[in-house]
């Protein structure tokens, strides 16, 4: 369908009007024919963030037309995130196969011992750095292998390095229309074949902004979640006026869930060590202690006698499960709250009370409120099919199967473990 365009016919008009050989020009045709049908053969992928969306919004009876996605495609009743359960390590995660720890973005904030810089979401400079992404991204996978990407808006995806980041990429502006940025999705779309993208992220933040401000049973929640499926609605749409929809495969995920955090559970953890000189890392689900290695052990055993809704580590002890003790830059003692707790230090402790979030996210990636969601919508994948959780670091190597390229052998993700949502003939 999408295999011949007015540039294509402007050349071939050139070529008969022109005074080439007639064996030059058949040569020349059917050289264009096999550039055609390559680009044809490969597919289309538009892979959809929901940020903070979490697997049960969609039982809500506010979402029509994600509804129609999941009728005519596949959906996991849930999409099991990385510890910790946060934005950016998830979104690295999704697109590189492999946990924070081995990825390097351990946090939505920490601190390198080499240089002591900080990866601070709010900061663009450390956040376009190249320096703290390990993995590689599917947009560099697939651009080795000759398919075009594109991002409107994913983490990582504005590095500052020419190589790493997708051919066509938007840096991220969070004040950007929904309408607009699916309307960059249908532009990509529109160029002529050899010009366009075949793999395009884009991100959408309305619910975990919601959640943290309202909590997840709230009102505000509730709306976020129909602007959502609207955008969708446009999405499907504005697909189906260029004659796309049926051409492309749609993953619709999110990076996480969300949980209440009433303010009545909030435990200070400085007040329980203030004997000590420590540097708090973060507050909420998840805090780390930086401290002189002598005294690791003394803080460690101190909080060990007074844990209560929160469980502490040393890093090299954290259980297997989690996969976050290999990467140096983790902090030597981790504290995790129990669900629905948040950890704190002296100077969140000034704040207004106001101040705390509603709802959060970050905690074990076990919990089924941090877990998020799956669906799976095109040629690629089964219809009318429903199967139970999934991990988002099987995710990158879906991507590679679709696409029929090999991917990196260094990730923790593995297609056995999600292959079987595909067409079957399209695993043969």
């Amino acid at each position: 369908m999408f295999g011949w365009d007015e540039k294509d016919g402007g050349i071939l008009k050139q070529l008969f009007n022109s005074e080439v050989s007639l064996m030059k020009k058949l040569l020349i045709i059917f050289f264009i024919l096999v550039s055609i049908a390559k680009a044809e053969n490969k597919p289309y992928v538009l892979l959809v963030s929901f940020d903070g969306f979490r697997w049960d919004y969609l039982n809500r009876g506010l979402t029509p037309n994600i509804d129609k996605l999941i009728k005519g495609g596949s959906r996991a009743i849930s999409l099991q995130p990385c510890f910790p359960s946060k934005t950016f390590p998830n979104h690295y995660s999704i697109i590189t196969g492999m946990y924070p720890e081995n990825h390097g973005i351990i946090s939505n904030l920490f601190n390198s011992i080499k240089n002591k810089k900080t990866y601070r979401l709010g900061d663009s400079v450390q956040v376009r750095n190249p320096e703290w992404y390990l993995g590689e991204a599917f947009w560099e996978t697939a651009e080795r292998n000759a398919i075009k990407t594109a991002s409107y808006f994913w983490p990582g995806s504005e590095m500052k390095l020419e190589y790493r980041h997708p051919s066509f990429f938007k840096e991220y502006k969070k004040d950007t229309p929904y309408k607009e940025r699916v309307d960059g999705v249908i532009n990509w779309l529109k160029l002529p074949m050899n010009e366009r993208p075949h793999f395009i992220t884009l991100y959408f933040e309305a619910t975990d902004d919601a959640g943290h401000d309202f909590g997840p049973n709230s009102i505000e929640v509730d709306r976020a979640i129909m602007k959502l499926d609207s955008t969708t609605g446009y999405l499907i749409k504005s697909l189906t006026d260029i004659n796309f929809l049926d051409s492309l495969n749609i993953i619709l995920v999110s990076d996480h869930g969300m949980t209440n955090t009433p303010k009545e559970k909030v435990i200070n953890i400085e007040e329980l060590i203030p004997d000590f000189k420590c540097r708090f890392v973060e507050t909420g689900p998840v805090m780390k202690i930086d401290c002189a290695h002598s005294d690791i052990d003394k803080i460690y055993n101190s909080l060990k006698t007074k844990e209560n809704h929160f469980r502490i580590y040393k890093k090299e002890n954290i259980p297997n499960y989690l996969h976050y003790s290999k990467h140096p830059f983790i902090s030597p003692i981790i504290i995790i709250a129990d669900l629905g707790y948040s950890l704190i230090d002296n100077r969140v402790a000034k704040r207004k009370v106001n101040d705390y979030a509603l709802g959060n996210h970050g905690f074990d990636n076990s919990e089924i409120d941090m877990h998020g969601i799956f669906i799976g919508f095109g040629d690629a994948f089964r219809k009318y099919f429903l199967t139970g959780t999934l991990r988002n670091i099987d995710i990158y190597p879906l991507l590679c199967r679709i696409f029929k390229i090999e991917p990196r052998s260094n990730i923790d993700g593995r297609i056995e473990n999600i292959e079987f949502i595909l067409r079957k003939d399209f695993n043969d």
